[in-house]
């Protein structure tokens, strides 16, 4: 049995703004086990890179804020933790990739100085030391020519390049927990392929739990072992990978599923999903997917759906799931 290293319970994180308050994560439970890709898949704006913007514990201030819920990180409570203990965890036991690489890196540091600030920080490491390590995290990364690139800037390197280099200083402390948001949205077909493949290389040679985030069901059968499927703030649907294509439970993940272009079927119009997510802010009752749903039934708009156990590590929030 593999460990379990981070365990979300119940999470709900608002902003509360002038408008209203905005329930962007409403009441998600899962978890990740060590050495494990666990996805997390959905349309825009249905509470993805909010839910690991609150395991960093980095939301917005003052709006965004976790209202409840747990989120424990290899035995720690990090909802608990002060500001100045969080520090330790972030870079240390759990990092970040975020989706576009020349946001995430300073453009007057060079890639050297970069991934040193968090080696020196949450290693102690100084001198001669530092550059070695810096080196070696290039190199997990397989970037060529390290000693090379650790004193080049961001602009002179290709954009799956840098993409390689923030995945360094993610990994450049040997975290437990790496949160990868959509990091092969800038990237084109085949650089996006040659990076997936390199996670799966950096997974087995560190044994790193690894969320990643997309919007992408065909990246999600590539990467994950597990998946979770979000709506509108909430977990509809969560299933192994495999699972989940034979036998999805969810009309929302039949709908996504069925959206990914396939080569073996010759359709004149692409699927899509009719209408549009509900506000965040003015929640209809029921479930919330009910208004789109092909397969509605009264009690959908009436009364939210429990989750229900439908097989080994399956589960589904909807009236029509048995």
């Amino acid at each position: 049995m593999s460990k379990v290293i981070l365990q979300v319970e119940d999470l709900r994180s608002y902003f509360f703004t002038r408008k209203g308050v905005v329930k962007a994560v409403d009441g998600i439970s899962f978890y990740v086990d060590e050495g494990e890709t666990f996805g997390i898949v959905g349309e825009s704006a249905c509470g993805k890179t909010v839910t690991a913007l609150s395991i960093l514990r980095l939301l917005p201030e003052p709006g965004g804020k976790i209202v409840s819920g747990k989120i424990i990180l290899d035995g720690t409570n990090l909802v608990e933790l002060s500001k100045k203990e969080m520090r330790k965890y972030r870079g240390k036991m759990i990092s970040m990739i975020l989706q576009d690489p020349m946001t995430s890196l300073n453009p007057v540091y060079t890639i050297g100085d970069q991934i040193a600030e968090s080696v020196r920080l949450h290693q102690g490491l100084r001198g001669e030391m530092v550059e070695q390590e810096v080196i070696s995290a290039l190199r997990l990364l397989k970037i060529p020519s390290p000693e090379v690139i650790l004193r080049q800037y961001p602009f002179q390197m290709s954009g799956g390049m840098r993409q390689r280099v923030v995945g360094a200083i993610a990994m450049s402390c040997r975290p437990r927990l790496l949160i990868a948001d959509e990091p092969t949205t800038a990237l084109d077909a085949t650089i996006q392929a040659q990076y997936m493949a390199l996670f799966k290389d950096v997974q087995k040679k560190t044994n790193v739990a690894i969320i990643y985030i997309t919007h992408d069901f065909g990246v999600i059968a590539q990467m994950c072992h597990r998946v979770a499927v979000m709506y509108a703030g909430k977990i509809v649907e969560t299933a192994t990978t495999r699972e989940l294509f034979k036998a999805p439970k969810h009309p929302y993940t039949s709908a996504l599923i069925n959206s990914v272009p396939r080569l073996d079927r010759k359709d004149a119009r692409l699927y899509s999903i009719e209408g549009q997510p509900p506000s965040l802010m003015d929640l209809p009752p029921g479930c919330r997917f009910a208004p789109r749903c092909p397969v509605v039934k009264p009690v959908c708009r009436e009364q939210e759906p429990p989750e229900v156990g439908i097989g080994y590590g399956h589960s589904v929030s909807c009236w029509r799931a048995k």
